[in-house]
């Protein structure tokens, strides 16, 4: 509860002013000002805490498939981002385009900028998540930088990038149920799978860490294989 709150802070208030609580690492609190955020109020809490919205399963390729791929990332992670640019392009081309295997991606929340970055990229719904993923992960060492209010500006410039307007943006970014939501969900996931850090892949319901193209298409090669 107490890391929900902490990344709760800030965001869903991208647009007024005032002070917020904040997770900073993995495990240090501070109190911050800043005049473009506003806090997330207890009342949006309380109501948010209510009736909370599906939080989508983003998937590609076959969901019919015997190898279930789910990769774990924070987009805030360098060495997630070096998996999308180098990796990730071969793993869909070879498996997932095919249809070979069902990919899952499950965002993860180590601070509050994954989680505003997840917002924007759900901002359009399942069939515009995963471009807008590639265009964060893209630009993840400029929009990372600066002040918490530039780094929501960083993300909503990259929201319009992705055809959005700003009213669209407005809506996504401030949206305290789907917040809170998608905070749960992730909470839930980890209960499931004790990932050790990011990213983290779960084969078939076997977890892993990190690795290169080739030692990941081994295994799924073993997977497909002992799958007939």
């Amino acid at each position: 509860m107490q890391r929900r709150a902490m990344l709760l802070g800030g965001a869903t208030g991208l647009l007024g002013a005032g002070g917020y609580l904040y997770w900073q690492g993995r495990g240090t609190t501070a109190m911050e000002t800043a005049t473009d955020l506003l806090p997330f109020q207890p009342a949006n809490a309380q109501e948010a805490s209510g009736d909370l919205p599906e939080v989508v399963e983003m998937s590609k390729g076959n969901p019919d498939a015997a190898v279930t791929l789910i990769e774990y990332a924070s987009f805030t992670c360098p060495h997630c981002r070096t998996f999308h640019e180098n990796v990730y392009p071969q793993l869909e081309a070879d498996y997932i385009e095919p249809g070979l295997i069902n990919f899952i991606y499950r965002e993860v929340y180590f601070d509050r900028y994954g989680l505003w970055a997840g917002m924007v990229a759900r901002c359009g719904g399942p069939l515009r998540y995963f471009g807008i993923v590639d265009l964060i992960y893209a630009n993840q060492s400029e929009w990372t930088q600066g002040a918490p209010a530039e780094v929501a500006e960083n993300l909503r410039r990259i929201g319009r990038t992705a055809g959005f307007s700003n009213e669209e943006l407005d809506a996504c970014m401030t949206d305290a149920a789907m917040a809170e939501a998608m905070i749960a969900t992730y909470e839930a996931n980890t209960e499931v799978h004790a990932i050790p850090g990011t990213p983290a892949f779960v084969l078939n319901d076997e977890l892993h860490g990190n690795m290169n193209y080739d030692d990941l298409r081994g295994l799924i090669d073993a997977e497909l294989e002992a799958a007939g």
